[in-house]
């Protein structure tokens, strides 16, 4: 509870998902610490006889992890407890703007027990990041954050390499409802997901697709619940959105959201900066509806890391996978629809990550492996088994225990078959 409230005053996350925030680091820490007693190779037959084949992974010695302030606590476990499992040694780098919540994260994590020498966590900008990811010692690199930076990270850590280089980056996700779901259960999932976090997670609800025959119905059930929303103190347990990140958030906001009525998007809800009377200082932005949006708007195509919901009405699924696949991004989406046939055909031809049958976009498991595709990732999974790959190298063993060698030594002659089989040929 103190690290949650924590997480509410560093980085303006209501106390609810500060706590869940905290929560998934105590899942992962479980989840991982169990993985130690799980196989981390697998045994295979061998073409030939009296031969032995399997697969193990070796640790790579120093891990450079560079997280994100969105999530403090949860991101810098997912790493964290993978590379220590793995046998490294870890350099983390938590945003400038989170330092205090992951100073308590590692002292958590020192009060446990982990050795302190194995963990190292310094604080600074892009000239800290970037000494991390091209210091010869790092064996491989972990980044969370924007694509911009992403791949200048990438670039730099492969220059200077080899090293393994994981790279998790943004989201433009959507939300596609079709004439046979659920409207309360849709309005439901596109709040949460749109406004949750003030909208500022990887996985937030960007783009509501809706089908032309229910998108007014929809449109008025969510725009009602939007206006509905308290904005104000995360530490007020009566607030369901606290504050953006920075003054800088409410100016970008800003541009996408006046290009997008320029170019003639309705404005259903919100649409600019609040001041609050018991936070006057506080960057709060008000959740945002835009209805009209066309799929080449600015607004719907990059990333706006803020509580704003782009509307775009289609005529068919078909037409609506088309949209979601469009942009350059590929982490998740989710689909409202009550016909089975319709839900499984799109995880097939939806092009992201995750997908989520009627739930949002947001709310991933830490058994299941999570990233995206695209210019959202560069391969690698975080969480589940998938998220030790990163850490470690792969190692194929061979061994051969039919003595044929030794035996011919003791025997002082050369063994040779009177007629060579195929394995020998090999």
């Amino acid at each position: 509870s103190e690290i949650a409230k924590l997480v509410a005053q560093e980085v303006g996350k209501v106390l609810m998902e500060a706590g869940g925030d905290v929560q998934e680091a105590i899942d992962m820490a479980q989840y991982i610490s169990g993985l130690g007693r799980s196989a981390i190779g697998e045994m295979y037959p061998s073409e030939l006889q009296n031969k032995m084949c399997w697969t193990t992974r070796q640790p790579v010695g120093v891990v450079g992890l560079i997280t994100p302030w969105n999530f403090p606590v949860a991101v810098p476990s997912w790493k964290v407890f993978p590379a220590l499992l793995e046998g490294n040694g870890i350099v983390l780098k938590p945003s400038e703007l989170s330092p205090a919540c992951a100073v308590a994260f590692i002292d958590a994590l020192f009060e446990a027990g982990i050795p302190a020498d194995l963990v190292a966590v310094v604080h600074g900008g892009a000239d800290v990041g970037a000494a991390i990811t091209t210091h010869p010692g790092i064996g491989a690199l972990s980044f969370t954050g924007s694509v911009a930076t992403g791949r200048r990270v990438g670039s730099a850590a492969m220059e200077t390499g080899p090293r393994l280089v994981s790279l998790e980056l943004g989201g433009k996700n959507a939300m596609v409802v079709l004439p046979d779901a659920d409207l309360d259960l849709a309005t439901d999932g596109a709040i949460f997901g749109a406004f949750g976090t003030a909208g500022q997670r990887c996985t937030s609800t960007s783009r509501l697709i809706v089908h032309r025959d229910i998108s007014d119905e929809l449109i008025q059930k969510i725009g009602d619940r939007t206006k509905s929303l308290v904005v104000g103190d995360p530490l007020d347990p009566s607030v369901d959105v606290g504050p953006v990140i920075n003054p800088s958030t409410i100016l970008r906001l800003d541009r996408y959201v006046e290009h997008a009525i320029g170019s003639g998007a309705e404005l259903i809800a919100g649409g600019g900066q609040l001041i609050i009377s018991d936070c006057p200082d506080g960057t709060f932005y008000a959740p945002t509806v835009l209805h009209r949006v066309k799929p080449y708007f600015e607004i719907a195509s990059e990333e706006i890391f803020g509580p704003v919901l782009s509307v775009i009405e289609i005529d068919s699924l078909d037409e609506a996978i088309e949209v979601v696949n469009q942009v350059e991004y590929g982490l998740s989406t989710s689909v409202y629809t009550s016909n089975i046939t319709a839900a499984i055909s799109s995880t097939d031809q939806i092009d992201t990550g995750i997908v989520y049958i009627n739930a949002p976009t947001i709310g991933a498991e830490i058994h299941l492996p999570f990233g995206g595709t695209k210019h959202t990732g560069n391969g690698f999974r975080e969480a589940g088994t998938r998220g030790l790959e990163q850490f470690s190298e792969i190692k194929v063993v061979y061994v051969d225990y039919s003595g044929r060698l030794q035996r011919a030594q003791i025997d002082n002659r050369p063994q040779v078959d009177s007629e060579p089989s195929r394995s020998d040929w090999k």
